[in-house]
């Protein structure tokens, strides 16, 4: 074993337990929680600030409650090269969806601190809020770099009532200086992010890392079916207008429509609630929640027209309504051709096979896009599990994973 190899995996731990460390700040007894703007969001900048501390390194709180840590240049106007993911969870989340990347980030500062200086700025952030668990707005943070920021987020309340700007005071922020923490693009290099896949793909191929080679878009809909209600044991099955037999009718619909896309493409409805609910009644409404998603929001949007096609003729066949009210919209993001190639490249100089695949999940690399070229490594899902208390990771995956960001922060440099 390569004495570099032994280095490598002894970081890989250094992280994991720091992993460990960050999940014991949490809301639950039981499970991990971290959400905006929380004690538990304090305490989780609080332990990054001291980490980057003391590795003697630059940190800070942005106006929306990024933590960052920097190992700077020698010139004060050198441009950043930014390595990031987030630090907020989803209920009874896993121990490294987003905090991995941003401890992985934290040891590659550790580790260029001891090496000759670099010719830019090396900045990691520990974005505040990507999962949008707490006021149901996804990427607060990273959408602060890219100046996307809405002021009416900050009437938003949560479930006690707290609206967003009362709670950005409590926590000691100015709402009325969110734009201070927006990026300017001329000062930035790049954003990488290394993040678990949360899929099955990677283990699938046998394979330990993956270059992302973009974002799906997303469209979300709330989908109502009525039909009429009826008593189960007097109405003939011809007459019936029966609205849990149409919505049947209709998610197979969206499941074919899905499984004729091209990689990348899904359809997926994940939730239904029936009224009024009954064994002995029929169903007179049934309520759907529809996400659809692909890399490419013209095909994306292909397969919306057609799902709106088929339950048109569906709601006729069975004298039926269906409307859609299309809540949600994500635009879909390619990662940067440079970033890809430099990570592809660094991935192959360590002795592993560059896999591309697209994220169908969202991350804050999406907001960045719009501000700074963009690039994301992923790491193999054991099992593809995510947003669960059985999320791992393998050792190794990590150790490689490092490796392959220090050799494209050396490429970096560089060209730089």
């Amino acid at each position: 074993m390569r004495m570099r190899d032994v280095k490598h995996r002894a970081i890989a731990e250094t992280i994991l337990d720091r992993c460990d460390t960050l999940a014991a700040i949490s809301e639950l007894p039981d499970g991990i929680l971290r959400q905006y703007l929380t004690d538990e969001h304090r305490r989780a900048n609080q332990q990054m600030a001291d980490w980057f501390a003391s590795a003697g390194l630059q940190t800070w709180q942005d106006a929306v409650g990024n933590q960052w840590g920097r190992l700077p240049a020698a010139d004060e106007d050198a441009p950043r090269l930014i390595i990031g993911s987030h630090l907020d969870t989803v209920p009874y989340a896993g121990a490294y969806d987003g905090i991995l990347g941003v401890l992985l980030g934290l040891s590659l500062l550790e580790y260029f601190r001891e090496q000759p200086a670099l010719p830019f700025h090396l900045d990691v952030v520990g974005f505040a809020d990507e999962e949008g668990s707490r006021f149901g707005t996804t990427l607060i943070g990273s959408q602060a770099l890219a100046d996307q920021f809405q002021p009416a987020w900050l009437d938003i309340p949560d479930r006690n009532g707290v609206r967003m700007g009362e709670a950005m005071q409590q926590f000691g922020l100015d709402p009325a200086l969110v734009r201070e923490a927006r990026l300017d693009p001329e000062s930035v290099l790049a954003y990488w992010e290394a993040h678990i896949e949360q899929g099955p793909v990677l283990e699938a191929q046998g394979l330990s890392l993956g270059i992302v080679t973009g974002i799906a878009g997303a469209k979300r809909a709330r989908v109502q079916v009525r039909g009429q209600a009826g008593h189960a044991g007097t109405t003939p099955m011809r007459l019936r207008r029966d609205a849990l037999a149409g919505a049947a009718d209709l998610i197979g619909v969206i499941e074919r429509i899905g499984q004729q896309g091209v990689s990348g493409d899904v359809a997926t409805v994940g939730d239904v609630a029936v009224r009024p609910g009954a064994a002995n009644v029929i169903s007179g409404q049934c309520d759907l929640q529809l996400d659809v998603r692909s890399l490419d929001d013209a095909r994306r949007d292909a397969m919306i027209e057609k799902i709106e096609q088929q339950a048109e003729t569906l709601a006729r066949s069975r004298r039926l309504s269906i409307e859609f009210d299309w809540y949600h919209h994500a635009p879909a993001v390619l990662c940067d051709d440079t970033v890809r190639e430099r990570l592809t490249r660094a991935v192959e100089l360590t002795g592993t096979i560059a896999f591309p695949l697209p994220s169908g999940a969202g991350h804050d690399a999406m907001a960045v896009a719009s501000v700074a070229p963009v690039g994301m490594l992923f790491m193999r899902s054991p099992g593809g599990i995510s947003h669960h208390p059985d999320e791992s990771v393998i050792d190794e995956d990590v150790a490689r994973a490092f490796e392959v960001l220090i050799e494209a922060v050396h490429q970096q440099a560089q060209r730089s």
